[in-house]
Formats: C-alpha cells, structure tokens, sequence
C-alpha cells in the first residue's frame, strides 16, 4: 500500500512541477548564452577582442557570486513563488536590455547586472525541490530541470542565428534584435510563475491528504537523519569542508565548461564555416550529448544510489575530452573532442547536486547551496576570460582547452578523496512491510 501511495504521489509531483522548471531553466539558459552567438557579429560591431569579450560575459558571474546567497536565503522565508517570480521577471528585462552595449564597459556591465537578477535562480529551485522529494529522487530531479539546457542550445542556436541573420530590421544589428526577441518570453513566464508555483507540498491542492501524509513523514525523516548526526547553523554549513570541497570541486567543472561553452561557435567558425547559421547547428551537436548525458547518467546515479564515484567518472571524462580536442585543435575531431566533454560536464550535475542535501537541511542547506553555486560559477568568469586571453596572445584556441583539462582533472582528484559523504537518508528507509512481519 506505502509503495502505491508513494508510487502516485510522485507521479503527480513530478507531472506538476517538472515542467514548469523545464521550461524555466530553458529560457533562463537561452538569456545566459545567447552572448556566445552575438560573439559572432557583436564583437566586430563593437571592436572587442576575444580576452575583452571573454572578461566582459564572465562578469555575469560576480554579479551571481555577490547577490547568491542573500538571494536563497530570502526565497526560504518568502517562498519560492514570489521570488522565483521576481527572478525571472527582472533577468528577462535586463536581457533585453543588453541589447544597447554600446561597447565593452557598457556590455561588461549589463552582464553583472544580469547576474546579479539571475542570482539565486538554479540553487533556489535546487532548495525548492529539497521540499518536495525524498533524497533517491534528487540526481534525476536535478537532471530533468538541466536537461532545459539542451532545448536552450538545441533549440536556441538556430533561432539565435537566424536573428543574427535579421541584421538592419528597424535599424537595429541582428545581435540587437536577437537580445530583445530572446527575453520577452522570460518575462511574459515571469509573470506567470507567481501563478503557477505552490511553495509548499501541505498547500498543494493537486495532492490528496493521504499524499500529503506519506510525503510530510518521508521528507521528516529524512530530515531527522541528517540532523541526528548533526544540525549545522548557516555559517557552519557555509564554512564546512566538505562544502567548500564541494565549491572547488564545481570551479573546476564550471570554469572548464564555460571557458569552452561561450567559444565554440568562435571555435567553429574558425575551422572555417563561413555562414553564421551552420555554426548554430554544429553548436547543437556537443550540448545534444550532454543533454543525453545528463538524463542517463543522473537516472544511473540515483538507481545505483551512489553520488561520489559517478561524479569522479564524469569529471575524468570532461578532462580527457578536451585534452582530445586541445590536441586536435584546427580539426573536425575538436568537435568530437568538444562532445566529449559535454558528456563530462553534464554528466556530472546530477550527482553533484544530490549530494548537500545528503547532510544538510534548513537554512544551513539555503545558504551552502548558494555557496557552492556562487563560488563554482566564479568559474564563468575565469573560464571565458581565461580562454580569450590565451587566444589573443597564441592565436589557438588549444592552449586554452588544455589549461580547462587541468581544471578538469582537479576536480576529479576532488571527487575521488575529498567528497567522501555519509549517506544517512539511506539508513532511514522504512523498512517494508513484509520484512517487519518476518
């Protein structure tokens, strides 16, 4: 009976608030990297060189480092819905407003404000979905709203490009016109998350209260479990170790994936593909990997329910990826170098993420998810900037992938002797009925 009951409360759950996150996540991936097509045009149209570029797009991630954890810590005593709302309604303007760079000051500085509305938007819906399902669901539930990255590549490379294509249309630059097109959809789901949202499983008027029952004594057990070994305050769970491992651990991954992200149409084009909107499809190709990936090796974790090493495979796989497309840099086979390292990357979000609430709850969990995302987002910074910068000064882009692989390996090295956590939501499973009667 517990397992029925179980069985069609999570089937509810996930059929009412994957979706919307799915698609939230879409478009907030969409406003984020959108910068990497306008880098096709934007930056001739402005006179920006790729380390001036490269600095300018990382400086989102200030803006998510500074305003991150304020930003989790008021959604847990707002809610979600509200700030959720808020969120999305203010990046989407000032997505559409980058659109008026001007030049690389001006871009820089719309890029921080971006982050700084963005701030608190992927660890607030991580903390969010803490309230609604039990631990051996969190590395596909993570997967399942990343997995909107796919469609934000997938989908959002061509569209972006054809925009680019529409240069001159009401006198604007097709860069101009992409920024302004990209951004109204975030804002129309903006308002309408305050809607669509409910904060807390016991308001949740699509579950029965038998759901609610069974799903209010799992998660309190859980919860007891975690805070039986022990009950951090939020700046003992910001501070701890473990945590802290956790944040370098996700610089490495974040650095190498982004300094890799916003230059492979650049990367691209530079093996000679002449029309913009080839570039976008060929883009598609490593995020589609990655995107397979991330659903396959999130559902891999949470059945084997195992975090650590299923993160060490990921993490050595992203290295080996762009050691092979560094090497072969000039080439088709970087592309495949390129789709390696996808699969690396994203593979390993699902059990990265499951594994904080694994030992921790409340607002130490709040803040320290915050953390971890803001400090190993710095890495979105360094990672563009980094790689710009060895371009100007060799003229390849090889140099730059091999500095990512060194990340790559650290974060791997992390993985395998750092991220030893004890799983005591395991041990707090109910023991079945048959075996009790036993």
């Amino acid at each position: 009976m517990d397992a029925d009951l179980e069985k069609q409360t999570m089937r509810k759950i996930y059929m009412r608030l994957l979706p919307f996150a799915f698609i939230a996540y879409s478009l907030c991936y969409v406003d984020r990297i959108n910068a990497t097509f306008a880098g096709l045009t934007m930056r001739g149209d402005l006179q920006m060189s790729a380390s001036a570029y490269g600095f300018a797009v990382g400086t989102f991630y200030w803006g998510y480092f500074i305003f991150e954890v304020p930003s989790n810590i008021v959604m847990e005593k707002v809610g979600a819905r509200l700030w959720i709302a808020r969120i999305m309604i203010t990046w989407g303007i000032l997505a559409g407003i980058t659109a008026f760079s001007t030049g690389e000051i001006s871009f820089a500085v719309i890029r921080f404000l971006l982050g700084s509305a963005e701030a608190g938007f992927f660890p607030g819906m991580i903390l969010y979905f803490t309230y609604w399902f039990p631990a051996k669901h969190h590395a596909r539930i993570v997967s399942g709203i990343l997995a909107g990255f796919v469609v934000a590549v997938a989908g959002g490379a061509p569209i972006s490009t054809g925009l680019l294509s529409l240069e001159g249309l009401f006198g604007l630059h097709g860069w101009q016109i992409m920024y302004i097109a990209e951004a109204v959809p975030t804002i129309i789901l903006g308002f309408g998350t305050y809607f669509i949202m409910t904060d807390r499983p016991e308001q949740a008027s699509f579950l029965t209260d038998a759901e609610k029952t069974w799903l209010a004594n799992k998660l309190a057990s859980e919860r007891k479990a975690k805070e039986a070994v022990r009950t951090f305050t939020m700046w003992e769970g910001m501070t701890n170790p473990t945590v802290l491992l956790l944040a370098l651990n996700y610089f490495g991954i974040v650095t190498a994936s982004l300094g890799m992200l916003f230059f492979i149409p650049q990367i691209i084009k530079s093996l000679g593909v002449t029309d913009n909107m080839t570039v976008g499809w060929l883009t598609t190709l490593p995020y589609l990997c990655g995107g397979a990936s991330l659903i396959i090796w999130g559902r891999v974790s949470d059945r084997m329910n195992e975090r650590r090493w299923n993160l060490l495979g990921a993490c050595t796989v992203s290295t080996l990826g762009l050691i092979v497309a560094g090497l072969t840099m000039g080439s088709w086979w970087a592309l495949v170098g390129m789709s390696i390292a996808a699969i690396g990357f994203y593979g390993s979000k699902g059990p990265f993420w499951a594994m904080p609430p694994m030992f921790l709850t409340g607002t130490a969990a709040a803040a320290s998810l915050a953390w971890i995302n803001c400090i190993g987002n710095l890495g979105g910074f360094f990672g563009p900037w980094y790689v710009g910068v060895v371009k100007d000064l060799t003229g390849s882009y090889a140099g730059g992938l091999f500095g990512l692989a060194a990340l790559g390996f650290v974060a791997a090295l992390i993985a395998a002797f750092g991220l030893r956590i004890r799983d005591v939501t395991r041990e707090a499973e109910p023991i079945p009925a048959e075996r009790r009667a036993g």
